[in-house]
């Protein structure tokens, strides 16, 4: 099952979102809205009239849209989506024309995966099934293919566990996908940041469940640009993160944000200049106006920006 916005011929609002997803949700534990079929004649949930929701061609103008592919967390995903429609082009009233495809049955799989790779500690349930890597690829590119078609300038995966199948996902693809990694690390490349001590490398913090996924999606980008990534030790991982998502899991909010404050001020200690959250568990532990979100980088909203930036440089070009 998938559940696909395009935001064609008019821009979708906040309020559209919610009251699209209230509206065929409604008495469903599961979101899932639109099957999405096989062959090219794609029915979806749009701002068009019900007589005309067929799909037979691009969705947006001229290839001026965003496409968006979600990953383990859907309100990640409608969350980067309101990113979009907040941020305001340079000449147009309304934000940013997206396509967006989210499969909610897949996130399953996704969250499985993101869930500890770290040696002696595993977040999975007892006889869960193991995920077949393979079918989840090919799962994704399906999904990549159908948004490269609606005519979009390029794709966007605001879900860390998407990017370390980046390379399968990108592979062929027409239109640029971009790469969250890449965006974090030029992000911080052009912030000029300085060491903490002197004479020390200019260390970068990452803290993730997934200790392989962040050496594909982050260490490597960062260290080409001259950074140092820091992890968190086995005992800040058994003793801090992994209980913090455990705490999260039993909706214990109070113990989850101590137990994350723990595991920033680890990493501070260690004279970080700023922590990468790399996990969509970790986004909304605490509260906006906590000192440490300070030190604090959202992959999401960085990728946000990047992709604001653009479709800017696409609709100068034109």
């Amino acid at each position: 099952m998938s559940l696909c916005f395009p935001s064609s011929f008019k821009y979708i609002t906040n309020e559209s979102i919610r009251s699209c997803v209230s509206k065929h949700t409604k008495g469903k534990k599961n979101p899932s809205v639109v099957k999405l079929p096989v062959d090219s004649n794609v029915s979806f949930l749009s701002n068009k009239s019900s007589k005309d929701r067929s799909f037979h061609g691009p969705v947006t103008s001229q290839g001026s849209g965003i496409g968006i592919l979600g990953g383990v967390s859907l309100d990640s995903t409608f969350d980067f989506a309101k990113k979009l429609v907040n941020f305001k082009l340079d000449d147009e009233e309304n934000g940013i024309p997206f396509v967006l495809c989210s499969d909610p049955a897949l996130s399953k799989d996704l969250l499985s995966l993101e869930r500890g790779s770290f040696p002696n500690v595993n977040l999975a349930k007892p006889g869960s099934k193991c995920v077949d890597q393979t079918s989840v690829v090919e799962n994704l590119r399906c999904k990549r293919i159908f948004l490269e078609k609606s005519g979009v300038s390029c794709i966007v995966m605001p879900c860390n566990v998407l990017h370390s199948w980046y390379d399968e996902i990108a592979e062929g693809c027409s239109v640029p996908v971009l790469n969250m990694g890449v965006c974090v690390a030029n992000e911080l490349k052009e912030a000029k940041l300085r060491p903490l001590e002197a004479g020390s490398p200019l260390s970068i913090g990452v803290l993730t469940t997934n200790v392989d996924m962040v050496t594909t999606i982050y260490q490597e980008k960062l260290e080409i640009e001259g950074f140092e990534v820091i992890l968190p030790d086995k005992a800040t991982m058994e003793h801090a993160v992994i209980p913090a998502v455990e705490a999260l899991k039993r909706k214990d909010t109070e113990g989850a944000q101590n137990l994350f404050r723990i595991a920033l001020q680890v990493l501070l200690v260690r004279a970080v200049n700023r922590i990468i959250l790399a996990s969509d568990e970790f986004r909304d532990v605490l509260p906006p106006d906590d000192p440490l979100w300070q030190k604090c980088i959202d992959p999401i909203d960085v990728l946000a920006r990047s992709t604001v930036k653009y479709a800017q440089s696409v609709g100068r070009s034109k």
